[in-house]
């Protein structure tokens, strides 16, 4: 039997070790943590539960095709709920906008709240559904580094479109272009966070993002989100895959043309093939020191970085969604201080995800779990001390003032992730959460490719790799590889 070593049992890595093993390779995963998922891992503190990264889950398909490709019933495995609310927004004047996911509500209740002609709200959604459905064929479910990806009919449709995907202006000069109410032009420009980029600097095509939400829906999955990594390291499990938790890979081991295998702790496990699932900045830093990396794509803008602040919070709050986002008065500041300071803004926006909303088993009984959540700059050297400590500050004033009560005292448990520990506990560069930023038209074609131009068997996947971050990106990372990899014969 053929053998694959997966590095990193983060949610790509899972979906790369179920694909290979289906194929009929004998599979290995090594992971540094405790614990499968990556990012996507829950935890629990004075009776709370967390899910402690991503908390938005949208193309479920993506999951469900993992156990279908492996001939099982998702549904055995991990089941999930189509939400009917996308998202509560609060602005600094008092303001509340709940936006609904379907969208004909949602045209007829934000014409009426933003003062937006419906027209021009179904026009703008239309838009986005036609960007999205003529480039994903080739940004999101293919290698964007292959010739062969470029010779089919759906991507020559998708060349033939880029006149009308607003590649050449940013998402705010689009969105302002086409709204004429600030917060309207603020909620769209919101979806740049999706990938860690500005929405200053990103391109217009961006607005394809909330297509997603808004038409393919959002979902909230039964146990919370690391269920769906639980999910699948139990079909990875019960195929035959074999994990090794608390195992550092130390050197991936080449020769010639071919890596050979990996090194953990002195000892050599050889492979025929190897998939790395860790960041792609790590992975030439630490397991391939001797070879020449690919400066160029190494040194590209970081997306940004996060300071999530988890509370046990002894209260309920009827205002509140699964989903809420607290504004900042100037976005354009807030970015500039992200982006060109490398520093914590001083006007926030805010983010707060309560799954016990959902699934009340997440905190005890007249409680509730928030996952507050800022945007941050990548780790440059700040000191970050003292802006947790500022910003911590900042977001219980601005959260206190928005729900009229001092969140402060209402804090019965806190636990913090910010750059350094992001870093170290996923060796993702600086922290970021997305790999490099999409604040250039060329970022996509710029990203390291699912391949190595070096090593005829070595892979890549992971939200530092083509097409990007985020759970439904890293599944199709891994799906772009095994597709890559052969099918062993005999």
């Amino acid at each position: 039997m053929k053998t694959a070593i997966v590095i990193g049992a983060g949610v790509a890595g899972l979906a790369a070790a179920i694909r290979l093993r289906v194929k009929g390779y004998g599979v290995q995963v090594f992971e540094s943590n405790a614990f499968v998922g990556g990012k996507l891992h829950a935890f629990t503190d004075a009776g709370f539960r967390f899910d402690a990264g991503p908390s938005l889950f949208t193309l479920p398909q993506y999951v469900d095709d993992l156990f279908l490709c492996a001939g099982k019933n998702p549904r055995h495995y991990f089941n999930y709920s189509r939400e009917a609310v996308v998202c509560h927004y609060f602005w600094p004047d008092g303001s509340f906008y709940s936006m609904p996911a379907n969208e004909a509500d949602f045209v007829r209740t934000a014409s009426a709240f933003f003062n937006e002609s419906a027209v021009t709200l179904e026009a703008y959604l239309k838009r986005n559904a036609f960007k999205y459905e003529r480039t994903a064929p080739l940004f999101v479910e293919r290698s964007l580094h292959k010739l062969s990806s470029f010779t089919d009919v759906a991507t020559l449709k998708g060349i033939a479109a880029i006149p009308k995907l607003d590649l050449f202006g940013s998402l705010h000069a689009l969105n302002t272009a086409t709204f004429s109410n600030p917060k309207l032009v603020q909620l769209f420009n919101r979806y740049a966070t999706y990938n860690g980029s500005s929405p200053y600097k990103t391109p217009g095509i961006m607005s394809m993002i909330p297509h997603l939400e808004m038409a393919l829906g959002t979902y909230f999955p039964e146990g919370g989100m690391a269920s769906i990594s639980q999910s699948m390291y139990a079909l990875a499990t019960e195929l035959g895959v074999e994990f090794h938790l608390n195992t550092s890979v130390d050197r991936l081991l080449h020769e010639g043309k071919a890596v050979r295998g990996v090194l953990t702790n002195q000892k050599e496990h050889p492979a025929d093939v190897v998939v790395c699932n860790r960041d792609v900045f790590s992975a030439y830093r630490t397991l391939l020191p001797d070879v020449a990396a690919p400066e160029k794509i190494l040194q590209q803008e970081r997306s940004s970085s996060g300071i999530i602040f988890y509370w046990g919070i002894k209260q309920t709050f009827k205002q509140l969604h699964l989903h809420n986002i607290f504004f900042s008065e100037s976005y354009e500041q807030e970015f500039h201080a992200l982006f060109e300071e490398k520093t914590m803004p001083t006007d926030l926006t805010v983010y707060v995800n309560i799954s016990s909303k959902l699934n009340p088993d997440d905190a005890p009984a007249g409680c509730e779990n928030w996952f507050v959540m800022v945007n941050a700059p990548a780790d440059v050297g700040q000191d970050w001390d003292m802006l947790i400590g500022q910003t911590r500050k900042l977001l219980i004033e601005k959260l206190s003032k928005a729900l009229h009560c001092s969140v402060d005292e209402l804090i019965v448990s806190e636990q913090v992730l910010e750059p350094r520990t992001i870093e170290r506990k996923t060796a993702s560069y600086g922290g970021s959460l997305y790999g490099t930023a999409s604040n250039s038209r060329y970022a996509a074609f710029l990203r390291h490719p699912n391949f190595s131009k070096q090593f005829n068997n070595l892979y890549f996947c992971g939200g530092s790799v083509h097409p990007g971050g985020g759970i439904p990106l890293c599944l199709q990372s891994a799906r772009i590889v095994a597709d890559m990899i052969e099918t062993p014969v005999g």
